[in-house]
């Protein structure tokens, strides 16, 4: 493989990467504090969705990101009241809020613009710049530093491992988990906002993918530490690149090849899963006897 073949697979792998890595970092935020976010991929649908609409009612795509990770966050909320507030079932609570926006926004769609399949395109110059590239992988050593060198960040782990040792310490847990969940949520979102105004032109029905179940894999592979959770990411965003290439360069089905980056990296963070240790109250409720649930 030539220079500059090479490059090319780098900088696109690196592309598709990100708007798994600003999801993957989101969750790592939920769980460090001991909140399971499989609405992930929801949360980015609603990002996404929210994106392209209000950057093209508004002309602009830092408005429309803004946006984005509001109504990332408004979901999460959801989610962190049924799960922290509630004592609901975490997994539930987030495939309902996957649920939710599956729905919600093809019916939005239509009300909107008489299509349930897709908004309409972004003119010219409208589409975000690279910024956000930088901006995920920056997010990295920042993340890493944020949750083992501050209070902010050793309080959040302390309420993922013993929320009640934490609680009789005088540590808001609940508050700490809300935080948490919601930044979780702006993350996420700002992930799909940046599929549908940074690598697209518009947000189209499901348009994720399923990355939110990529990212959550990746993040527990990455046994919820930044940079081993960013290398998962950049593993997908590479086999994802390679797949586009061989769309059509290949005697196989489409279908098969685009299925190629989903096995490979379902495959190698099984291998991963099995070594990964979740924080001791990881998806244990509050009400359960896990700390002040206030």
């Amino acid at each position: 493989m030539t220079g500059p073949v090479l490059w090319f697979f780098v900088v696109s792998g690196v592309r598709m990467a990100t708007p798994l890595l600003l999801a993957a970092l989101g969750g790592i935020y939920a769980e460090r504090s001991g909140v399971i976010n499989i609405g992930l991929e929801g949360l980015m649908l609603a990002g996404a969705f929210t994106a392209a609409v209000v950057t093209h009612a508004v002309h602009q795509p830092w408005l429309g990101l803004a946006a984005a990770a509001a109504a990332g966050m408004a979901g999460a909320l959801l989610l962190a009241v049924a799960s922290i507030r509630c004592g609901a079932d975490q997994v539930v609570s987030g495939a309902a809020i996957n649920i939710f926006f599956a729905g919600l926004l093809p019916l939005l769609s239509g009300a909107l613009f008489s299509s349930t399949g897709a908004t309409p395109p972004l003119a010219q110059g409208e589409q975000l710049p690279r910024a956000p590239v930088v901006l995920a992988f920056a997010l990295v050593p920042l993340t890493a530093y944020v949750l083992r060198r501050t209070r902010f960040g050793l309080r959040l782990r302390a309420a993922g491992e013993n929320p009640a040792a934490a609680a009789a310490a005088g540590i808001g847990v609940a508050r700490l988990r809300y935080a948490a969940v919601l930044i979780s949520g702006a993350l996420a979102a700002l992930g799909g906002a940046y599929l549908s105004i940074g690598q697209s032109s518009q947000y189209t029905r499901n348009m994720t993918a399923g990355r939110g179940f990529i990212a959550l894999a990746a993040l527990i592979g990455g046994d919820r530490r930044p940079l081993p959770t960013m290398l998962a990411c950049l593993f997908f965003g590479l086999a994802e690149a390679i797949s586009i290439q061989l769309q059509g360069a290949v005697r196989l089905p489409g279908q098969l090849v685009q299925l190629l980056p989903y096995v490979l990296t379902l495959v190698v963070a099984a291998g991963f899963i099995g070594r990964s240790r979740p924080p001791a109250a990881l998806g244990v409720p509050l009400t359960d006897g896990g700390g002040d649930s206030r």
